[in-house]
């Protein structure tokens, strides 16, 4: 029961798990950068991946707009400053809230079923499988959904920061009474490419991170149903911190001029 003791053991577990994170991530990226291609597997990923994520992440960014503005316009209201509603929603939902939403969904959606695929076959030994029969699980499983979540998280976001604008402009029009060509050309005023730009960049990076979560813990899930629940849980939590710590670098980097 010594104090220094537990502290060593939990310092060196996370240890551990960083360096083996580490290096399968190295694994992955160049069994990602090298042929063979699996086009077919690649297809197929994007369609689960990107398609079927799509109505969530459509949602999802409607109705943050129309929050977006409404918080603004009566936080607004106070001060006279009714006009800046499209500026910052525009802003808002193309720097930050489409993609960290659209991440945050996808991360929900997509890796925990990464996770809990993978982890079925390797307590199920479909992946040793796999290697004794000469095909490499990286080349096979992790490549395929890590190029297809990285393609397919900037078409995601791009459409979620369209949509976002949109649920602004609808309910700036048809309940704030806004006019809806003064509203269009404030967000043409103010939105420029490196926002949108910021915003693309930024869904790459946790279009990374979900794929490579969700197969990193499904790899390495040992114990049974219970070892596939812990990996699907514990892929959902870490892709989402990482997201937001990600966002909080990459944000500080892009803007801090």
């Amino acid at each position: 029961m010594n104090p220094l003791a537990k502290i060593g053991h939990y310092t060196l577990g996370f240890l551990t798990h960083t360096g083996r994170l580490c290096v399968f991530m190295a694994q992955a990226v160049l069994a990602m950068c090298q042929p063979p291609f699996y086009f077919r597997l690649i297809g197929q990923q994007i369609l689960r991946i990107g398609y079927f994520s799509l109505p969530v992440v459509a949602l999802t960014s409607f109705f943050t707009g129309g929050v977006l503005a409404l918080q603004i316009y009566y936080g607004g209201n106070e001060f006279n400053s009714e006009t800046i509603v499209a500026s910052i929603v525009a802003l808002g939902i193309t720097r930050e809230l489409g993609p960290v939403l659209g991440g945050l969904m996808v991360a929900g959606r997509v890796s925990s079923a990464i996770a809990a695929e993978i982890g079925t076959m390797r307590v199920t030994e479909q992946i040793d499988a796999l290697t004794t029969l000469s095909t490499n699980p990286f080349k096979y499983l992790v490549a395929p959904r890590l190029l297809a979540a990285i393609l397919c998280l900037p078409v995601l976001v791009l459409l979620a920061d369209i949509i976002g604008v949109m649920g602004g402009f609808i309910v700036g029009t048809q309940t704030l009474d806004f006019n809806a060509a003064t509203y269009i050309q404030r967000t043409i005023d103010f939105l420029e490419f490196d926002d949108i730009n910021s915003g693309l960049i930024k869904s790459a990076v946790f279009g990374f991170i979900i794929a490579i979560m969700g197969c990193y813990n499904g790899y390495y899930s040992a114990g049974g149903a219970q070892g596939v629940g812990r990996a699907t849980t514990n892929a959902v939590v870490s892709a989402s911190i990482l997201i937001l710590s990600a966002n909080y670098i990459m944000t500080s980097l892009f803007f801090s001029s």
